[in-house]
């Protein structure tokens, strides 16, 4: 009896079967393999690539758009000035807010009761309230206080401010915004810090390294693969979100849009003007957290 898989000498040729795909076989027994077609994919494609095409001859040919507006409006040192405060708000409200938001962090990761338990009526209130809410009530803060003073707390005061002067409309803004932000960056760095194996932190504890830096080295550069990419969608929501202190006549960017197409009617190049800078700005801001994730995924990713 022969062991070998190779076809007896002789003997009547075995035609070979069709396989399961439909492929068959050529006369040396190979198979001739048919690639699969797509015809629903390909009628995709062509409808959106006529969708796309006819999207963009109506941006060139429909004179409703008012080009010569749009590069009329769209470098003018007002709008500049404009999308400068934008920054402004944005940067504020993220350095406050994650400042906080860390701190409420850390209370929720604490041994103390009490201390978890402020910590989620924080954020449980910052996220149920609407932040336009909020922002009209810091600006409204003035009609609560008549001044702001520093001293013994239920007691005399040794430094006072006048409100109105303390708290203006700008300071509302970052007030509101950086409360309202710590709340979500209180959860997204609590999230964070739990992804890290707890056996790490009890494995470092027994070689007796101190608690803060057990945090600083080992829990926080882990820590960051997970919280980057949430804390980067924030930073955008909030710089997309610094148009709603419009309703307290900031100058930010859509303000000055508005106050603009107010005056001259030509309220769609206005708008698309204060489009291009929040895409330009968003694509800014995705690039550089592109690049971060990149360096804190170091040695995670192949």
């Amino acid at each position: 009896m022969s062991l070998t898989s190779d076809p007896p000498r002789g003997g009547p040729a075995v035609p070979a079967a069709p396989d399961a795909a439909g492929a068959d076989a050529d006369e040396d027994g190979r198979l001739t393999v048919v690639p699969v077609r797509h015809p629903w994919r390909w009628l995709a494609v062509a409808a959106t690539a006529v969708l796309l095409l006819q999207f963009a001859h109506g941006l060139a040919t429909n004179p409703g758009w008012e080009w010569e507006v749009f590069a009329e409006f769209f470098t003018a040192e007002v709008i500049l000035r404009a999308v400068w405060v934008t920054l402004q708000l944005t940067c504020y409200g993220t350095a406050l807010g994650f400042g906080l938001g860390v701190v409420l962090a850390f209370m929720r990761l604490s041994a103390s009761p009490f201390l978890r338990l402020v910590a989620h009526g924080y954020i449980w209130a910052f996220r149920s309230i609407p932040l336009i809410v909020q922002l009209l009530f810091w600006f409204n803060l003035a009609y609560l206080y008549d001044e702001i003073q520093f001293g013994i707390p239920f007691g005399p005061g040794f430094v006072s401010f006048d409100t109105m002067g303390l708290v203006g409309a700008m300071g509302a803004a970052v007030l509101g915004l950086a409360l309202h932000q710590a709340a979500y960056a209180a959860e997204i760095v609590w999230a964070g810090v739990l992804s890290v194996d707890a056996g790490q932190l009890q494995a470092a504890a027994s070689l007796g390294i101190p608690r803060l830096r057990q945090i600083r080295r080992i829990v926080l550069p882990q820590a960051m693969r997970s919280i980057l990419p949430n804390a980067a969608n924030e930073i955008i929501s909030l710089f997309k979100g610094t148009s709603i202190v419009s309703v307290m006549a900031i100058g930010e960017l859509f303000y000055q849009v508005q106050v603009i197409y107010g005056r001259n009617g030509r309220v769609v190049p206005l708008l698309m003007v204060a489009t291009l800078w929040y895409v330009l700005l968003t694509t800014v801001l995705s690039v550089v957290q592109h690049h971060v994730e990149k360096r804190f995924a170091k040695g995670a990713t192949p």
